[in-house]
Protein backbone atom coordinates (compact mmCIF):
# COMPACT_ATOMS: atom_id res chain seq x y z
CA UNK A 1 0.00 0.00 0.00
CA UNK A 2 2.21 10.36 5.11
CA UNK A 3 4.35 13.24 4.03
CA UNK A 4 3.76 13.87 0.39
CA UNK A 5 6.62 11.64 -0.59
CA UNK A 6 6.09 9.38 -3.61
CA UNK A 7 8.08 6.40 -4.69
CA UNK A 8 8.91 4.77 -7.97
CA UNK A 9 8.40 1.05 -8.27
CA UNK A 10 10.62 -1.22 -10.34
CA UNK A 11 11.73 -4.82 -9.99
CA UNK A 12 11.71 -6.22 -6.49
CA UNK A 13 15.32 -6.64 -5.43
CA UNK A 14 17.00 -8.40 -2.57
CA UNK A 15 20.76 -8.22 -2.68
CA UNK A 16 22.95 -10.61 -0.71
CA UNK A 17 26.02 -9.39 1.08
CA UNK A 18 27.68 -12.27 2.83
CA UNK A 19 25.08 -14.11 4.86
CA UNK A 20 22.72 -11.15 5.24
CA UNK A 21 20.24 -9.46 2.91
CA UNK A 22 20.87 -5.87 2.03
CA UNK A 23 17.45 -4.93 0.79
CA UNK A 24 17.51 -1.20 0.96
CA UNK A 25 20.66 -0.62 -1.04
CA UNK A 26 18.88 -0.65 -4.38
CA UNK A 27 15.60 0.90 -3.29
CA UNK A 28 14.94 4.32 -4.71
CA UNK A 29 14.50 6.97 -2.08
CA UNK A 30 11.22 8.82 -1.73
CA UNK A 31 10.80 11.70 -4.10
CA UNK A 32 8.74 14.85 -3.91
CA UNK A 33 6.52 14.09 -6.91
CA UNK A 34 4.19 11.30 -7.99
CA UNK A 35 5.58 8.26 -9.74
CA UNK A 36 5.50 8.28 -13.50
CA UNK A 37 5.46 5.67 -16.20
CA UNK A 38 2.92 3.04 -17.17
CA UNK A 39 4.66 -0.34 -17.12
CA UNK A 40 3.44 -3.10 -14.84
CA UNK A 41 5.72 -2.80 -11.85
CA UNK A 42 6.93 -5.52 -9.55
CA UNK A 43 7.64 -4.71 -5.95
CA UNK A 44 10.67 -2.83 -4.79
CA UNK A 45 12.00 -3.22 -1.28
CA UNK A 46 12.58 0.03 0.53
CA UNK A 47 12.97 -0.86 4.22
CA UNK A 48 14.25 -4.17 5.58
CA UNK A 49 13.68 -4.16 9.33
CA UNK A 50 15.44 -6.99 11.14
CA UNK A 51 14.32 -8.00 14.61
CA UNK A 52 16.43 -7.88 17.72
CA UNK A 53 18.08 -11.15 16.73
CA UNK A 54 19.25 -9.73 13.42
CA UNK A 55 16.81 -11.61 11.20
CA UNK A 56 15.89 -15.24 10.67
CA UNK A 57 18.10 -17.96 9.22
CA UNK A 58 17.34 -21.53 8.28
CA UNK A 59 19.37 -22.68 11.26
CA UNK A 60 17.60 -20.42 13.76
CA UNK A 61 14.19 -21.33 12.36
CA UNK A 62 14.96 -25.01 12.67
CA UNK A 63 14.11 -26.00 9.12
CA UNK A 64 15.78 -28.22 6.57
CA UNK A 65 17.40 -27.08 3.35
CA UNK A 66 15.05 -27.22 0.38
CA UNK A 67 15.31 -26.87 -3.38
CA UNK A 68 12.08 -25.22 -4.52
CA UNK A 69 12.33 -26.99 -7.87
CA UNK A 70 11.81 -30.25 -6.01
CA UNK A 71 9.38 -28.90 -3.45
CA UNK A 72 5.67 -28.66 -2.77
CA UNK A 73 4.75 -25.03 -1.99
CA UNK A 74 1.38 -23.93 -0.63
CA UNK A 75 -0.29 -20.55 -1.05
CA UNK A 76 -3.22 -19.58 1.17
CA UNK A 77 -5.29 -16.68 -0.17
CA UNK A 78 -7.54 -14.94 2.34
CA UNK A 79 -10.41 -13.52 0.33
CA UNK A 80 -12.42 -14.41 -2.74
CA UNK A 81 -10.87 -13.23 -5.96
CA UNK A 82 -13.56 -10.75 -6.88
CA UNK A 83 -11.18 -7.97 -5.85
CA UNK A 84 -8.46 -6.87 -8.31
CA UNK A 85 -5.85 -6.89 -5.53
CA UNK A 86 -6.53 -10.56 -4.72
CA UNK A 87 -6.67 -11.54 -8.38
CA UNK A 88 -3.31 -9.90 -9.08
CA UNK A 89 -1.75 -11.30 -5.92
CA UNK A 90 -2.72 -14.91 -6.60
CA UNK A 91 -1.73 -14.68 -10.25
CA UNK A 92 1.65 -13.25 -9.30
CA UNK A 93 2.33 -16.22 -6.99
CA UNK A 94 1.26 -18.69 -9.69
CA UNK A 95 3.30 -16.98 -12.39
CA UNK A 96 6.50 -16.86 -10.35
CA UNK A 97 6.13 -20.47 -9.19
CA UNK A 98 5.91 -21.52 -12.83
CA UNK A 99 8.79 -19.25 -13.80
CA UNK A 100 11.26 -20.66 -11.28
CA UNK A 101 10.06 -24.22 -11.78
CA UNK A 102 8.45 -25.07 -8.45
CA UNK A 103 7.65 -28.78 -8.51
CA UNK A 104 4.09 -28.35 -7.27
CA UNK A 105 2.09 -25.32 -6.14
CA UNK A 106 -0.98 -25.84 -3.99
CA UNK A 107 -3.42 -22.92 -3.84
CA UNK A 108 -6.42 -22.35 -1.60
CA UNK A 109 -8.88 -19.53 -0.97
CA UNK A 110 -10.40 -18.94 2.45
CA UNK A 111 -13.35 -16.94 1.07
CA UNK A 112 -12.98 -14.46 3.97
CA UNK A 113 -13.54 -17.21 6.56
CA UNK A 114 -10.89 -17.59 9.25
CA UNK A 115 -11.86 -21.17 10.06
CA UNK A 116 -11.51 -22.09 6.39
CA UNK A 117 -8.09 -20.49 6.14
CA UNK A 118 -6.93 -22.56 9.12
CA UNK A 119 -8.25 -25.76 7.57
CA UNK A 120 -6.85 -24.79 4.16
CA UNK A 121 -3.36 -24.50 5.62
CA UNK A 122 -3.71 -27.73 7.55
CA UNK A 123 -4.92 -29.49 4.40
CA UNK A 124 -1.93 -28.25 2.40
CA UNK A 125 0.39 -29.53 5.12
CA UNK A 126 -1.36 -32.90 4.91
CA UNK A 127 -0.74 -32.85 1.15
CA UNK A 128 2.97 -32.45 1.75
CA UNK A 129 3.51 -28.70 1.56
CA UNK A 130 7.12 -27.93 2.49
CA UNK A 131 6.95 -24.12 2.34
CA UNK A 132 3.90 -21.91 2.86
CA UNK A 133 3.07 -18.43 1.62
CA UNK A 134 0.09 -17.04 3.51
CA UNK A 135 -1.98 -13.91 2.94
CA UNK A 136 -3.64 -13.77 6.39
CA UNK A 137 -7.30 -12.89 6.66
CA UNK A 138 -6.88 -11.45 10.17
CA UNK A 139 -3.95 -10.44 12.31
CA UNK A 140 -5.07 -12.88 15.01
CA UNK A 141 -6.55 -16.36 14.98
CA UNK A 142 -4.24 -18.38 12.74
CA UNK A 143 -2.45 -20.02 15.68
CA UNK A 144 -3.76 -23.56 15.03
CA UNK A 145 -2.47 -23.42 11.46
CA UNK A 146 0.85 -21.90 12.49
CA UNK A 147 1.28 -24.57 15.16
CA UNK A 148 0.59 -27.30 12.61
CA UNK A 149 3.23 -25.85 10.30
CA UNK A 150 5.75 -25.50 13.15
CA UNK A 151 5.21 -29.13 14.16
CA UNK A 152 6.32 -30.16 10.67
CA UNK A 153 9.12 -27.57 10.51
CA UNK A 154 7.44 -25.91 7.52
CA UNK A 155 8.32 -22.20 7.21
CA UNK A 156 5.41 -19.76 6.83
CA UNK A 157 6.04 -16.54 4.91
CA UNK A 158 3.27 -13.96 5.40
CA UNK A 159 2.38 -11.36 2.78
CA UNK A 160 0.27 -8.18 2.66
CA UNK A 161 -1.16 -8.43 6.21
CA UNK A 162 0.79 -8.84 9.43
CA UNK A 163 -0.03 -11.34 12.13
CA UNK A 164 0.37 -10.81 15.86
CA UNK A 165 2.82 -13.63 16.39
CA UNK A 166 6.57 -14.05 16.82
CA UNK A 167 8.75 -13.85 13.71
CA UNK A 168 11.28 -16.66 13.21
CA UNK A 169 9.21 -18.81 15.53
CA UNK A 170 5.55 -18.77 14.56
CA UNK A 171 6.28 -17.52 11.05
CA UNK A 172 9.33 -16.66 8.99
CA UNK A 173 8.81 -12.99 8.03
CA UNK A 174 6.36 -10.42 6.71
CA UNK A 175 6.46 -8.94 3.21
CA UNK A 176 4.26 -5.93 2.61
CA UNK A 177 3.61 -2.21 2.66
CA UNK A 178 3.91 0.37 5.40
CA UNK A 179 0.18 0.85 5.94
CA UNK A 180 0.55 3.75 8.34
CA UNK A 181 2.56 5.55 5.69
CA UNK A 182 -0.14 4.80 3.11
CA UNK A 183 -2.69 6.48 5.36
CA UNK A 184 -0.47 9.50 5.82
CA UNK A 185 0.06 9.85 2.08
CA UNK A 186 -3.68 9.54 1.48
CA UNK A 187 -4.25 12.34 4.00
CA UNK A 188 -1.76 14.58 2.24
CA UNK A 189 -3.38 13.86 -1.11
CA UNK A 190 -6.82 14.72 0.27
CA UNK A 191 -5.50 17.90 1.87
CA UNK A 192 -4.11 18.90 -1.50
CA UNK A 193 -7.35 18.10 -3.29
CA UNK A 194 -9.54 20.02 -0.83
CA UNK A 195 -7.24 22.89 0.01
CA UNK A 196 -7.19 21.71 3.62
CA UNK A 197 -10.82 22.37 4.51
CA UNK A 198 -14.00 20.30 4.54
CA UNK A 199 -15.91 17.49 6.20
CA UNK A 200 -14.47 14.02 5.69
CA UNK A 201 -15.99 10.55 5.69
CA UNK A 202 -13.75 7.51 6.09
CA UNK A 203 -14.78 4.22 4.50
CA UNK A 204 -12.99 1.73 6.73
CA UNK A 205 -11.67 -1.64 5.65
CA UNK A 206 -12.61 -4.91 7.31
CA UNK A 207 -12.01 -5.24 11.04
CA UNK A 208 -9.50 -7.54 12.70
CA UNK A 209 -6.43 -6.82 10.59
CA UNK A 210 -3.53 -4.41 10.82
CA UNK A 211 -4.17 -2.93 7.38
CA UNK A 212 -7.39 -1.22 8.43
CA UNK A 213 -5.99 -0.13 11.78
CA UNK A 214 -2.78 1.29 10.34
CA UNK A 215 -4.36 3.01 7.35
CA UNK A 216 -6.88 4.65 9.67
CA UNK A 217 -4.31 5.78 12.24
CA UNK A 218 -1.94 7.11 9.61
CA UNK A 219 -4.68 9.13 7.95
CA UNK A 220 -6.33 10.47 11.09
CA UNK A 221 -3.07 11.51 12.74
CA UNK A 222 -1.76 13.19 9.60
CA UNK A 223 -5.01 15.08 9.09
CA UNK A 224 -4.95 16.34 12.68
CA UNK A 225 -1.35 17.44 12.36
CA UNK A 226 -1.56 19.07 8.94
CA UNK A 227 -5.14 20.19 8.30
CA UNK A 228 -7.00 21.58 11.31
CA UNK A 229 -9.63 22.88 8.88
CA UNK A 230 -10.69 19.35 7.98
CA UNK A 231 -13.17 17.54 10.21
CA UNK A 232 -13.79 13.79 10.19
CA UNK A 233 -17.56 13.48 10.54
CA UNK A 234 -18.04 9.77 9.86
CA UNK A 235 -16.12 6.48 9.99
CA UNK A 236 -17.98 3.39 8.79
CA UNK A 237 -16.76 0.05 7.53
CA UNK A 238 -17.23 -0.94 3.92
CA UNK A 239 -15.35 -4.22 4.40
CA UNK A 240 -13.05 -3.49 1.44
CA UNK A 241 -16.00 -4.28 -0.88
CA UNK A 242 -17.45 -2.17 -3.68
CA UNK A 243 -21.10 -2.96 -2.95
CA UNK A 244 -20.66 -2.30 0.76
CA UNK A 245 -18.80 0.92 0.04
CA UNK A 246 -21.69 2.04 -2.14
CA UNK A 247 -24.25 1.19 0.53
CA UNK A 248 -22.35 3.03 3.24
CA UNK A 249 -21.88 6.07 1.02
CA UNK A 250 -25.59 6.13 0.17
CA UNK A 251 -26.39 6.18 3.87
CA UNK A 252 -23.84 8.90 4.57
CA UNK A 253 -25.22 11.10 1.79
CA UNK A 254 -28.52 11.07 3.65
CA UNK A 255 -27.21 11.37 7.21
CA UNK A 256 -24.26 13.70 6.50
CA UNK A 257 -25.22 15.69 3.39
CA UNK A 258 -22.43 18.21 3.94
CA UNK A 259 -19.62 15.66 3.41
CA UNK A 260 -17.14 17.18 0.98
CA UNK A 261 -14.37 14.56 1.02
CA UNK A 262 -14.04 10.78 1.23
CA UNK A 263 -11.08 8.66 2.25
CA UNK A 264 -11.64 5.08 1.14
CA UNK A 265 -9.21 2.53 2.54
CA UNK A 266 -9.27 0.61 -0.72
CA UNK A 267 -10.20 1.32 -4.32
CA UNK A 268 -13.21 -0.97 -4.43
CA UNK A 269 -14.95 1.06 -1.72
CA UNK A 270 -13.98 4.28 -3.51
CA UNK A 271 -15.57 3.02 -6.72
CA UNK A 272 -18.70 2.15 -4.77
CA UNK A 273 -18.72 5.66 -3.33
CA UNK A 274 -18.45 7.11 -6.84
CA UNK A 275 -21.54 5.17 -7.89
CA UNK A 276 -23.47 6.34 -4.81
CA UNK A 277 -22.54 9.96 -5.33
CA UNK A 278 -23.52 9.89 -8.98
CA UNK A 279 -26.84 8.31 -8.01
CA UNK A 280 -27.46 11.20 -5.63
CA UNK A 281 -26.83 13.75 -8.37
CA UNK A 282 -23.40 14.75 -7.07
CA UNK A 283 -20.15 15.02 -9.01
CA UNK A 284 -17.51 12.76 -7.40
CA UNK A 285 -14.06 14.23 -7.71
CA UNK A 286 -15.52 17.75 -7.79
CA UNK A 287 -18.40 18.16 -5.32
CA UNK A 288 -16.89 15.45 -3.14
CA UNK A 289 -13.15 14.82 -3.34
CA UNK A 290 -12.09 11.17 -3.14
CA UNK A 291 -8.75 9.58 -2.27
CA UNK A 292 -8.21 5.84 -1.93
CA UNK A 293 -5.57 3.14 -1.58
CA UNK A 294 -4.66 0.20 -3.84
CA UNK A 295 -3.84 1.33 -7.36
CA UNK A 296 -6.29 -0.80 -9.35
CA UNK A 297 -6.77 -0.02 -13.01
CA UNK A 298 -10.37 1.04 -12.49
CA UNK A 299 -9.40 3.52 -9.79
CA UNK A 300 -6.52 4.98 -11.80
CA UNK A 301 -8.93 5.33 -14.71
CA UNK A 302 -11.23 7.13 -12.28
CA UNK A 303 -8.53 9.76 -11.85
CA UNK A 304 -8.35 10.15 -15.63
CA UNK A 305 -12.13 10.47 -15.75
CA UNK A 306 -12.12 13.03 -12.93
CA UNK A 307 -14.21 11.03 -10.44
CA UNK A 308 -11.31 10.17 -8.10
CA UNK A 309 -8.65 12.68 -7.09
CA UNK A 310 -5.73 10.50 -6.03
CA UNK A 311 -4.78 6.90 -5.29
CA UNK A 312 -1.95 5.54 -3.17
CA UNK A 313 -0.74 2.20 -4.46
CA UNK A 314 -0.58 -1.02 -2.47
CA UNK A 315 1.33 -3.35 -4.77
CA UNK A 316 -0.04 -6.93 -4.80
CA UNK A 317 2.59 -8.52 -7.04
CA UNK A 318 4.26 -10.56 -4.30
CA UNK A 319 5.32 -13.56 -6.40
CA UNK A 320 8.90 -12.57 -7.32
CA UNK A 321 9.71 -11.17 -3.87
CA UNK A 322 8.15 -14.11 -2.01
CA UNK A 323 10.00 -16.78 -3.94
CA UNK A 324 13.23 -14.80 -3.95
CA UNK A 325 12.98 -14.52 -0.17
CA UNK A 326 12.38 -18.27 0.07
CA UNK A 327 15.38 -19.05 -2.13
CA UNK A 328 17.63 -16.79 -0.10
CA UNK A 329 16.35 -18.25 3.16
CA UNK A 330 17.17 -21.77 1.97
CA UNK A 331 20.49 -20.47 0.67
CA UNK A 332 21.56 -19.55 4.18
CA UNK A 333 20.78 -15.84 4.24
CA UNK A 334 19.26 -13.97 7.15
CA UNK A 335 15.72 -12.73 6.44
CA UNK A 336 14.54 -9.50 8.10
CA UNK A 337 11.41 -9.73 10.23
CA UNK A 338 9.70 -7.06 8.13
CA UNK A 339 10.47 -6.52 4.46
CA UNK A 340 8.69 -3.31 3.51
CA UNK A 341 7.99 -2.47 -0.12
CA UNK A 342 7.60 0.95 -1.70
CA UNK A 343 4.28 2.04 -3.18
CA UNK A 344 3.80 4.63 -5.87
CA UNK A 345 1.08 7.26 -6.03
CA UNK A 346 -1.32 8.32 -8.78
CA UNK A 347 -2.92 11.70 -9.41
CA UNK A 348 -3.91 13.86 -12.35
CA UNK A 349 -0.27 14.39 -13.36
CA UNK A 350 0.50 10.73 -14.09
CA UNK A 351 -2.73 8.71 -14.16
CA UNK A 352 -3.24 8.75 -17.93
CA UNK A 353 0.24 7.39 -18.55
CA UNK A 354 -0.08 4.85 -15.74
CA UNK A 355 -3.41 3.16 -16.42
CA UNK A 356 -1.90 0.40 -18.54
CA UNK A 357 0.50 -0.58 -15.77
CA UNK A 358 -2.08 -0.65 -12.99
CA UNK A 359 -3.60 -3.97 -11.99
Amino acid sequence: MITRHQRLTSGATLLLAGASILLGACAKSESSGPASGGSAAQQQVTTPSAGAGGGCTLQSYGGSKLDLKNAVVGFSQSEKEANPFRIAETQSIKDEAAKIGVKKLLTTNAQSQLAKQISDIQDMLAQGAQFLIVAPLNSDGLEPALQAAAAKKVPVLTIDRKINSTACKDYLAFLGSNFVEQGKRAADALIKATGGTGKVAILLGSSGNNVTTDRTNGFVNQLKASAPGMEIVAQQTGDFARDKGQQVMEQLIQSKPDISAVYAENDEMALGAVTALKGAGKNPGKDVKIVSIDGTRNAVQGIVDGTINAVIESNPRFGPLAFQTAQQFYGGSSIPENVIISDRAYDSTNAKDSVAGAY
